[in-house]
């Protein structure tokens, strides 16, 4: 910090003070309209303003300004954006005094109603390489133009308004990143606990209905079986409602997103699980036939299987994605290429398309399964057959 550079013992004193204000709990906005508001007194500028760029270091998100009165800036209108000689400042990040506003080739010039200014010194707010904003001074009062002390004095401002914005983003991250895994973690431990357990517990009621006939249970057994379903179904909503669904967050995300959709086509809720690195070997384009694939398939479920359980798999291994739909419904009578359907038609040309292929299967135990296979690497997965089990 060029300390040493400010032989004024008051000026010093001033911008230490400013710079303890770091550690003081004001907001942000107080902070910076302090930080100009020093920066225009020390220097005795007519008018100070201090820009605030936005994440992409692209344009101004925020203006400060110290100087005008109200009805000024009522004339003036809009806040600049960027241009002129400040969109200099944000494209060449470097200190900049001027004698005249207006010689300047990147002057944009001044909007109807704007006061006339004439001197200039522009000085980034900046930590390391990282550009954060701007503090603008006009007009020094009985000076024609802005001194070397003058920037060096602002210099030294804006590195502590560099600092309180870095901060400040710095803990909003922080802050957001804590709220994203907390919510995370709750999600998974309600997923992948709460409702594994309660949806075993409902398949072993379920094998259990038929033996409880004839001791006269059975009803208790189905009352039972359905408070778990509907309690599952709350503590599904309840993820989605902290935000584990998010699309952004691959296609695990994504397809327990589109699962929880059709739960009113289905009328029971489908056990989902997921073998090996789902989220980052599947392509987009492979994820959204899968998806397809899987609305199709599960939306088939509900209209014609007459099931009352079943199950989606998606796996990833040895360069291949396997998706399997399983249910305990009436069975298949056809396969696709015989002519069982045109919903199935299109889900083996999906696959095909991939360069993967589709199979329909009815097991002995009754029900169907459905499984959708592509490659998802340029090695040397068209050699290997698809993983089976």
């Amino acid at each position: 910090m060029p300390f040493h550079s400010i032989d004024d013992p008051v000026k010093l004193r001033r911008v230490i003070e400013a710079t303890l204000l770091l550690e003081s709990a004001i907001d942000l906005p107080v902070l910076l309209r302090h930080v100009v508001e020093e920066a225009r007194s020390i220097t005795g500028a007519r008018y100070g303003a201090l820009g605030v760029l936005n994440e992409h270091g692209t344009a101004l998100a925020g203006l400060y300004t110290v100087g005008l009165e109200p009805e000024e800036e009522a004339r003036i209108g809009a806040r600049p954006t960027g241009k002129g000689i400040l969109g200099l400042l944000i494209s060449e990040p470097e200190s900049l005094r001027l004698a005249d506003l207006s010689t300047n080739p990147e002057s944009a010039g001044f909007p109807p109603g704007h006061p006339p200014m004439d001197s200039f010194l522009g000085v980034p707010i900046k930590i390391r390489d990282e550009v954060y904003g701007n503090l603008y001074l006009t007009d020094k009062i009985g000076w024609s133009e802005f001194t070397t002390d003058d920037q060096v004095l602002v210099e030294v401002l804006a590195l502590s308004a560099g600092i309180a914005i870095e901060n400040t983003r710095l803990n909003e991250r922080v802050r957001q990143e804590a709220i994203y895994e907390d919510r995370d973690r709750v999600a998974r431990d309600l997923h992948d606990t709460v409702i594994q357990r309660l949806f075993a517990m409902g398949l072993s009621l379920q094998s259990m209905t038929s033996a409880a006939e004839n001791a006269g249970i059975a009803e208790g057994l189905d009352t039972v079986i359905s408070d778990i379903d509907d309690t599952i179904r709350q503590v599904r909503a309840s993820i989605y409602e902290l935000g584990l669904a998010d699309t952004h967050r691959g296609l695990r995300a994504a397809l327990l997103s589109l699962i929880h959709s059709l739960d009113g086509v289905l009328g029971f809720d489908v056990h989902v699980s997921f073998e090996g690195t789902v989220d980052t070997s599947v392509p987009d384009d492979v994820a959204e036939h899968l998806l397809a694939t899987v609305r199709e398939a599960v939306t088939n479920i509900g209209r014609h299987a007459e099931a009352t359980a079943a199950s989606v798999l998606v796996s990833v291994r040895d360069g291949w994605c396997r998706l399997v739909v399983t249910d305990n419904g009436r069975g298949i009578v056809a396969a696709p290429s015989s002519g069982g359907g045109q919903g199935l038609v299109n889900l083996e040309r999906r696959a095909e398309r991939l360069g993967g292929h589709l199979s329909v299967d009815s097991p002995a135990v009754g029900g169907t399964v459905l499984t959708w296979t592509v490659p998802v690497s340029d090695g040397t997965s068209e050699e290997v057959p698809p993983p089976t089990d």
